[in-house]
């Protein structure tokens, strides 16, 4: 069972619930773009932004709480640059101080022991994590025009940096440089429309693919699968 909302405390940001299925099972997480916090049966969990789909194994009963930031958000709350968490799976107390991740625990634990969701508690301690952090309009900026499909020249164009310049602060913003946080972002567009009903080829040409055998190689090579056993394994577990 998946479930989600967005969230009221943390713009862009999306509240997330995932309970595993009752017999063991290997799971897909795909690339977004995004970074995620997580509280699992083990602790707390930061998620790095991913280049390529994270295959993770479901144990029966285990329940997952997180809290997915947009791209260029995660590294104001965490305190880190993006491309130090790149393809990666860390315990919190690998970024913070032990104490502030242990009273973390403890809050979420008493919220959840009330049938409440412990998700407010990232809400909450994500909201003044942001407060505290500069803001960084031109990361949304870009985050925004390479969703819509603008060319990575054109992005850097607007934001009045050169490419280098460009490729450098988008390391630090979303793990990877604007080339590849394009190529994740356009990936997602496309399987929105096939997962929607839309032929894989008008998808592919809606989501800017050059044709349909082009959208087939970025599935294979972000996805590790063909578009046809994505499509069967149905919607993966986000974060």
């Amino acid at each position: 069972m998946y479930e989600e909302r967005g969230s009221r405390r943390v713009a862009g940001a999306v509240v997330w619930r995932r309970e595993a299925p009752a017999r063991p099972r290997r799971a897909r997480v795909l690339p977004d773009g995004c970074m995620d916090l997580i509280r699992t049966g083990g602790g707390l969990l930061v998620a790095g932004p991913d280049t390529r789909a994270q295959l993770t194994d479901d144990l029966p009963g285990a329940g997952y709480v997180g809290l997915r930031f947009p791209p260029g958000t995660g590294p104001r709350v965490l305190g880190v640059p993006a491309y130090e968490l790149r393809d990666a799976r860390v315990p919190l107390e690998a970024l913070w101080p032990e104490r502030e991740v242990r009273e973390l625990a403890e809050r979420m634990a008493e919220r959840m022991a009330g049938a409440r969701s412990g998700a407010a508690v990232l809400e909450e301690v994500s909201a003044v994590r942001l407060r505290r952090a500069p803001d960084d309009p031109l990361t949304a900026a870009v985050a925004a025009g390479l969703r819509a499909g603008v060319s990575v020249a054109e992005v850097a164009r607007g934001v009045g940096l050169s490419e280098r310049q460009l490729h450098r602060r988008s390391l630090a913003a979303f793990g990877y440089g604007p080339k590849t946080l394009a190529r994740v972002l356009r990936f997602r567009r496309a399987l929105r429309l096939v997962r929607g009903g839309v032929p894989p080829a008008s998808a592919a040409a809606g989501a800017g693919y050059a044709d349909q055998a082009h959208l087939s190689r970025e599935v294979r090579a972000l996805a590790g699968v063909q578009l046809s056993v994505l499509l069967s394994e149905g919607r993966p577990p986000e974060g």
